[in-house]
């Protein structure tokens, strides 16, 4: 018996070694299956994270592309009803230079009612369209030019050394609606 047991036990080392290096490798074929697995899983993970990342960043440039849009529509809203009159304030411009020549001719006839009638129409067309945001351009004699602002029609020898470059004489005056000219003053500069 004990050679039976001998070559059993020599039969059974074998077998004992190949299980226990199949098992290792058993062992090792799951890990790796699991670790697979676990890397698939994150990979899955990572890409779902990536993808989320994505969407958030599109909706986020969406977002900020509505909002600009929304900030660019009111502007252009708010400028078109800040100059919409742009047409019929030039129209009426000219008008408002001949109550001002009347007034200056008025002023040295005799007829005083006259000239008080006239003044208060021309007063309360002025107000009307000072309301609806026209203004006028400062320009007097003695102003630096500025050819941004002022149209000058005419160059004239400056009376003085101090008036060379400046306004001498304001022919036409300039008026702007809100921050827009609309007309520019026409002047007479100094050279």
């Amino acid at each position: 018996m004990s050679n039976k047991s001998k070559v059993e036990e020599m039969e059974d080392e074998p077998k004992k070694g190949q299980t226990e290096e199949s098992t290792e490798l058993n062992d090792e074929h799951i890990e790796a299956e699991h670790t697979e697995a676990n890397e698939e899983e994150k990979s899955e993970e990572e890409q779902l994270r990536e993808d989320l990342a994505k969407e958030k960043e599109k909706f986020l440039r969406l977002f900020a592309e509505f909002e600009n849009y929304k900030r660019r529509t009111s502007k252009e809203r708010m400028d078109l009803f800040k100059t919409a009159g742009q047409e019929v304030m030039v129209a009426l411009l000219p008008i408002l230079d001949d109550f001002d020549r009347a007034l200056k001719e008025l002023s040295k006839s005799d007829d005083k009612e006259m000239f008080k009638g006239v003044e208060l129409i021309s007063n309360k067309f002025k107000e009307t369209l000072k309301n609806k945001g026209l203004e006028e351009v400062d320009a007097s004699a003695g102003d630096a030019f500025d050819a941004e602002v002022h149209d000058a029609i005419t160059q004239i020898p400056a009376p003085d050394k101090k008036m060379k470059g400046k306004i001498i004489d304001v022919v036409e005056k300039g008026f702007k609606l809100g921050d827009r000219i609309i007309r520019h003053p026409k002047v007479v500069v100094g050279n």
